[in-house]
């Protein structure tokens, strides 16, 4: 493995066996695996459970790592491909991303979509640009749609808990006071599928995904055995569901476009995960969400400090995924 972008780019069983070798090392750890590697983590965006999870993950394989954040500390850098650069950003990633990555033995890139236009980020324009000018073993640590390691870790907290790989999943919608990215619902969406689930995506109107994560998706699907459709019915959503994964999107109908965002969500404040949600459709049902999670607009106190909550656990399992990514990459 040279590449860990998405995990639509491995079969199910390459992605099982790589849950196998977290679970080892999580279980055996291997203090040396990594002795003398250098992995060089690139954030244009803010974190806290993947910066610190790799950096903890190379120092448990013996491995050490360097942060840089654009702008703090460093020079800010442009990503654009032609832009005339006579703004704030001193340096273009075409330079910048080979010097980083001839220090390193293996890179890391977080970068967000731009928001301002679906097809461009659905292109992955901007992550793939820096990733042609990079020759050595990159991870995607969140692009404009997709979160691999997020996905990966979701996976292995399904598994370690014993949700059956036919079971139930709901991906829902969830309310937020601003627009927020597509990387997540994406990853989780395709990571469910491809488990072999029954999936459901649960949305209101406006905030469907795009056609082609869908059809990706559901191409996973079938070859799994699993299944997906969408609603906006939330009760017959829920029914009978092992799990339900609240994430935060912004409106696909008005994508760019902020003030049509925000008109559209001013009506939804209902679609915040409370106890009524499960009471007689999914009384067993897990909470699943990848963190930051806004307490009572997303999902109420009383379902995040309750015992269907599962997010902590995933958090968690962010550190053994990456840790078999790291050992698969470099070790």
């Amino acid at each position: 493995m040279n590449r860990f972008l998405d995990l639509a780019d491995f079969s199910r069983d390459e992605i099982v066996d790589l849950l196998a070798l977290a679970k080892r090392l999580e279980q055996h750890p291997e203090p040396r695996a990594l002795a003398g590697k250098i992995l060089g983590l690139l954030f244009f965006n803010p974190s806290l459970r993947t910066l610190s999870s790799f950096q903890v993950g190379m120092m448990r394989l013996g491995g050490s790592s360097f942060v840089i954040t654009p702008g703090q500390g460093t020079w800010q850098l442009e990503t654009r491909l032609g832009a005339v650069m006579n703004g704030a950003a001193a340096e273009h990633v075409r330079e910048g991303l080979p010097v980083l990555a001839s220090y390193a033995d293996a890179l890391g890139i977080r970068a967000f979509a731009d928001g301002k236009n679906l097809a461009h980020d659905l292109a992955e324009t901007s992550f793939n640009a820096m990733a042609a000018v990079v020759d050595k073993p990159l991870i995607n640590m969140e692009s404009a749609t997709n979160h691999p390691c997020q996905a990966l870790a979701d996976w292995k907290t399904m598994d370690d808990l014993g949700i059956p790989q036919r079971g139930k999943f709901v991906l829902s919608w969830v309310n937020h006071p601003r627009i927020t990215p597509l990387a997540v619902p994406c990853a989780t969406v395709h990571m469910a599928a491809m488990r072999g689930m029954d999936v459901t995506v649960l949305r209101p109107e406006g905030y469907a995904l795009p056609a082609q994560i869908m059809d990706k998706a559901r191409a996973a699907a079938e070859a799994s055995g699993g299944s997906l459709r969408e609603t906006t019915d939330r009760a017959e959503a829920l029914e009978g569901a092992q799990v339900i994964y609240a994430k935060e999107w912004g409106s696909t109908a008005h994508y760019g476009d902020a003030t049509a965002d925000a008109a559209l969500r001013a009506g939804l404040a209902d679609w915040s995960v409370c106890n009524q949600w499960f009471e007689r459709t999914a009384p067993d049902c897990r909470l699943m969400h990848c963190l930051p999670v806004r307490r009572n607009v997303a999902v109420a106190d009383e379902v995040l400090d309750g015992p269907r909550s599962i997010v902590q656990r995933e958090a968690y399992n962010r550190l053994p995924a990456q840790m078999a990514v790291l050992h698969r990459l470099l070790a």
